[in-house]
Order: C-alpha cells, then sequence, then structure tokens
C-alpha cells in the first residue's frame, strides 16, 4: 500500500464527529490503531501523541487513533487522558481491515485477534508515505513526528 492512494473512508469519532479521510485533503494524516482504552500501552501511547500533538499540528498534520472500542469508551479515555486529537471508533473492523492490521495475537496464553499496534502516515495528496507495525511504545511517536516533518 506505500505509495498508493488510500480509499476514502469514514468512521464514527469523539466530540460528535465523524473523521473523513477525504476531508483531511491538504493536511498530513498520522493514523495509529492501538488494541484498547486505558491499558497501559494505549495510554502511554496515547499520551506522547497528546503531548507533540502541538507540533503536529505546526507542520499541518492531523492526529487519528483507532481502536474497536465503543465511543463511550473512546469518550472517557480521551477525557481521562486530556487528549487533543480525536478517536475513531471501528467496531465493524472496516478500516481496521482495510490497513490490515487485525491478528493473530497471544493473550495469557490463549490466541486472540486483536489489534496490532501500527501507525501509518498518509501526505496532503491522500498517498500512504510510511506505516510502522508491531509498534514499540516508547519514543514512537516522536519518530512519527520526525518523519511527518520531512513530508
Amino acid at each position: 500500500m506505500i505509495d498508493q492512494k488510500v480509499p476514502d473512508f469514514t468512521l464514527p469519532a469523539t466530540g460528535g464527529q465523524s473523521f473523513n479521510l477525504a476531508a483531511q485533503a491538504g493536511k498530513t494524516v498520522v493514523i495509529y490503531f492501538y488494541p484498547k482504552d486505558s491499558t497501559p500501552g494505549c495510554t502511554t501511547e496515547a499520551q506522547q501523541f497528546r503531548d507533540l500533538h502541538p507540533r503536529f499540528v505546526a507542520v499541518n498534520a492531523v492526529i487519528l487513533g483507532i481502536s474497536r472500542d465503543s465511543l463511550k469508551s473512546h469518550e472517557n479515555f480521551k477525557t481521562k487522558q486530556a487528549l487533543s486529537f480525536e478517536l475513531g471508533s471501528d467496531s465493524d473492523e472496516a478500516v481496521c481491515n482495510l490497513f490490515g492490521v487485525i491478528k493473530q495475537k497471544m493473550m495469557y496464553g490463549k490466541q486472540v485477534r486483536g489489534i496490532e499496534r501500527s501507525t501509518f502516515v498518509i501526505d496532503a495528496n491522500g498517498v500512504l508515505r510510511r506505516e510502522w507495525r508491531g509498534v514499540k511504545v516508547p519514543g514512537h511517536a516522536q519518530d512519527v513526528l520526525d518523519y511527518v516533518t520531512t513530508l
């Protein structure tokens, strides 16, 4: 999918909004997929994107966090962590499948289907420019910002 236009999609998002990819034309879009609201790794990742958010905005970038959690769960997570960007609810996994982030994972010794922590950068023309899969949280948001500033 790298260097290809990303198909348009719309997701329900926090703040009573819908996130529509095509509506972001002219901006760099950072989409990060995470497994679950209010879990330790996902909280740390969200906090790192939150802390760097003003620097993403300064380079005309929009951040969207996506998981399969409900909007109610997302609203609580966003409020508790004072997130300054929206979270999208992909309960039917349509966008997760578009980006191929649903994987078989081991959790407590059992096979489960879940989101592989992944981040994607889409340029101002809607073309996928970079992806990170199997993300390790420490320093990741800074790595994404460093890449975005090169576009």
